[in-house]
């Protein structure tokens, strides 16, 4: 059988990818981790600019390129897109991975429509238009490409609080499901990862606890034990679906098989 690692850097060789929100977290994981399975450049697009171009200078200018972008803004979104096939020639893979989470509990019976407009706005008018643009720069190159969003396991159940996240999630769901079924024909390939709760800069800045304190809490929404899931886990999960060639529509749970807290 072939070793799995090998056959994502063949894949990847030489291939130009973008992944968003990718200055932290999931995100610069997946980053290092394209990088380091051969791709020729990785765009880091995020609004984080120190972050992003010291992750960008660490890999190598040669290999990673940062450029601000704010997802939802779809002047900014084309001009990511329109910029890196300019300078590269092709875009192969889309990791959209760019999200918000509420700032407060958001039940129901309280929402705060200006917080939840503004994390729509991310959450899902931004994953839309990774999405369109990213696939209509493969279908005018030609490119077998390969697009991943970034969901949750409130993708898949309901929520006690932050409402509007749970939905946001839920929506791109479906919009990976939808633009599965309509790129398939251009070899397109449409996927979604879901982790489960975890600690990053942007959940420990929630929940204003340290690393450890978040990642206790969140270790009591997984049955399986022995491991607590870190960003590194689910970069491996965008791997698989960027190499996969027959993969598509799928939404895949990195979730340790999920338990309400």
């Amino acid at each position: 059988m072939a070793d799995s690692s090998a056959l994502c850097y063949n894949n990847l060789q030489g291939k130009v990818a973008i992944v968003t929100g990718g200055a932290s977290g999931i995100g610069e994981a997946t980053v290092r981790l394209f990088a380091e399975h051969g791709t020729r450049m990785v765009v880091i697009a995020d609004i984080q600019d120190q972050l992003g171009h010291q992750v960008a200078t660490s890999i190598g200018i040669h290999k990673c390129n940062y450029i601000h972008c704010d997802v939802a803004d779809e002047d900014q979104v084309k001009a990511l897109v329109e910029s890196t096939v300019q300078k590269y020639g092709q875009l192969d893979v889309m990791f959209s991975n760019a999200a918000i989470v509420s700032p407060s509990d958001q039940t129901v019976l309280e929402l705060d429509f200006s917080q939840f407009e503004r994390l729509f706005a991310v959450n899902v008018r931004g994953m839309a238009l990774c999405v369109k643009h990213a696939a209509r720069a493969m279908v005018e190159g030609r490119v077998r490409g390969s697009i991943v969003c970034t969901g949750s396991v409130a993708a898949s159940h309901g929520a006690r609080k932050r409402t509007d996240y749970c939905m946001s999630k839920h929506a791109v769901v479906g919009l990976v499901r939808s633009a599965s079924v309509q790129l398939g024909v251009h070899g397109i390939r449409v996927n979604c990862v879901s982790p489960n709760g975890i600690a990053t800069p942007l959940t420990i800045q929630v929940h204003r606890k340290s690393a450890e304190e978040v990642e206790k809490v969140y270790e009591t929404y997984a049955r399986l034990k022995g491991h607590v899931l870190n960003v590194k886990d689910v970069a491996d999960a965008v791997l698989f679906l960027a190499c996969n060639e027959f993969v598509s529509g799928h939404d895949l749970l990195v979730d340790g098989s999920f338990v309400r807290g």
